[in-house]
């Protein structure tokens, strides 16, 4: 399986799902630290403990990074990339909620370059939504879809642009999943085209706040 785990809870309120993550880190396509929205403001013991276990287990770190849909300042941005890099050896970022309109793309493009140079290895850009297909071709990952389980089921629709590109290159995120069709959730995305997918339990206001079920048994 290949599992974007955006795990967002402090490593101190549920050490155990933490424990869980590490030992099936193999099974995953990457891990996404989230001490604070981000970075935050100085380094976090118990996530630089948690990202070097990770580490050495063999899981990809991205650092979760809010570009506001390209309100922040760029220079922001690849402050926070550069943060998760010296704290947390990020081996890449998670760019949150980009933009997805054609207009946007080319200033997306200078942010991805810049933060490539910053030493990021690997880039996820999360729409949420199918951009403009120039964005598939900016970051190793982009996430096509975010949103609920009922959503995916009822509303989806895949643009025939991405069936130019590898499945690898696309990631879909689901929450609010009933436990017994996480199997099927992981199944769904393949057949949409998502070869990387990460379905949850949680529901707003934070989803993310729990492992997902799809890591129960692959556990070294």
């Amino acid at each position: 399986m290949s599992l974007l785990i955006p795990l967002y809870v402090h490593p101190a309120e549920d050490p155990g799902a933490w424990h869980r993550l590490i030992t099936a880190a193999t099974h995953t396509y990457a891990v996404v630290l989230n001490p604070a929205n981000g970075p935050g403001t100085s380094p976090d013991p118990a996530f630089t403990a948690a990202a070097g276990a990770l580490r050495a287990a063999g899981a990809r770190l991205l650092g979760y990074v809010d570009t506001d849909y390209g309100a922040r300042p760029r220079a922001e941005v690849a402050d926070d990339v550069a943060r998760h890099r010296e704290w947390y050896a990020a081996d890449g970022c998670f760019l949150d909620q980009v933009t997805s309109a054609p207009a946007e793309l080319p200033a997306c493009r200078r942010l991805v370059r810049e933060v490539r140079r910053l030493g990021a290895g690997t880039v996820v850009l999360n729409p949420g939504v199918h951009p403009a297909p120039g964005y598939a071709r900016v970051a190793d990952l982009i996430v096509t879809f975010e949103g609920h389980w009922s959503t995916y089921v009822s509303a989806f629709s895949r643009p025939a642009w991405t069936a130019r590109h590898p499945p690898e290159r696309f990631c879909h995120l689901v929450y609010g999943v009933p436990e017994a069709l996480v199997p099927l959730a992981v199944r769904t995305a393949r057949e949409r085209g998502a070869a990387v997918s990460g379905p949850v339990t949680g529901e707003p206001p934070n989803p993310w706040a729990q492992l997902t079920p799809a890591l129960s048994g692959a556990e070294r």
